[in-house]
């Protein structure tokens, strides 16, 4: 009966094993676990023993999966291998059908799990959510809401992001603002691409009540993998402002646009900023910043406790400035 018990361990540990991906190092090394995607030079592969871990692909020997993987040789095309065989140094076997290919690890430009519809669709965001209630001498409720979702395929890639901000003392409305925009960039090269945007703000308690934005110009990628991304773009906007009062300007303007995310500490932490830096080209008004600067703390795979500071500032508008700075704290979920 014990070796019985024994057997079967034996054939659990060996199945288990089987179905495992496998990454052999140049080093010697081999880890095992689920290859999750190849993608900026970094193969990343979630492992029972270490959970995410990020790899040189450089220092990749070769691998193996059983999985069906999309692998890209270059940015917009690729083949989808039923499984990935190991081969001599540096080369691995796409196996699909009766027809399997060997190809240099160095032509693979990224490795993913194929989409129902559009096979190359990478798809990332997050939501984050702060709430404040606050019950004493002075009860205030506080609302923060905010998401960013990006999703890429081929050549193009779509951004999209709002927010929306309400806070309240003793039932009078302090704060009552509501933003949302959308991208849409056409890479040129492997770094190089061009962005059309289009940005609307409403605030139901500022002067400035609401601000439209439609802009267009060139963007660098600097790098994009799972360890992190940073963009850095210059556009042309027409903004047309309106106040309160009525009154009204519209301008042409100048900008400077980032985006910026790192993970750190085996991508438990997340460090992240974006932001805008404006200069009009006639005096309406002096400059203009919409940034953010916050952490993400992950709880799971998917949640995440979160801190981040807002910065919204116009400098030399002819009816009144606008200088907000607001700090959250609260619960989100990426995917």
């Amino acid at each position: 009966m014990f070796s019985r018990t024994l057997f079967c361990v034996a054939i659990a540990t060996s199945s288990s094993s089987v179905f495992a991906d496998t990454v052999w190092m140049k080093n010697g090394d081999r880890l095992t676990g689920t290859i999750k995607v190849f993608d900026g030079g970094k193969l990343m592969i979630d492992t029972p023993y270490g959970g995410s871990i990020p790899i040189d692909w450089k220092q990749v020997k070769t691998l193996e999966s059983d999985n069906e993987l999309l692998v890209k040789q270059d940015a917009y095309t690729g083949e989808k291998a039923k499984s990935i065989k190991p081969a001599e140094d540096g080369k691995v076997i796409l196996a699909n059908g009766e027809a399997p290919q060997t190809v240099e690890l160095a032509s693979i430009q990224q490795i993913i799990k194929p989409k129902p519809v559009i096979e190359d669709l990478v798809w990332k965001g997050n939501i984050d959510t702060a709430l404040d209630y606050q019950r004493a001498e002075t009860d205030t409720d506080d609302y923060n809401v905010a998401f960013k979702t990006t999703a890429r395929h081929g050549k193009w890639r779509h951004i999209g992001s709002g927010e929306y901000n309400r806070e309240s003392q003793e039932d009078v409305v302090t704060t009552d603002n509501w933003a949302a925009e959308y991208s849409l960039d056409r890479f040129l090269t492997d770094k190089w691409y061009w962005q059309g945007r289009i940005d609307y703000k409403r605030d139901k308690i500022e002067d400035l009540s609401r601000q439209r934005v439609v802009g267009t110009g060139p963007g660098y990628q600097f790098w994009d993998d799972e360890l992190g991304a940073f963009s850095l773009g210059g556009l042309l906007n027409r903004s047309d402002y309106e106040y309160s009062n009525g009154g009204k300007d519209s301008f042409y303007s100048l900008a400077m646009k980032w985006d910026y995310n790192r993970y750190l500490i085996g991508r438990t932490v997340e460090l992240f900023s974006s932001g805008e830096l404006g200069r009009p080209l006639n005096n309406v008004a002096d400059y203009s910043l919409d940034a953010e600067l916050g952490l993400r703390y992950k709880v799971t795979e998917w949640a995440s406790l979160n801190v981040k500071a807002e910065k919204d500032l116009i400098s030399g508008t002819d009816d009144s400035d606008l200088d907000k700075t607001r700090y959250t704290i609260g619960f989100g979920v990426a995917w």
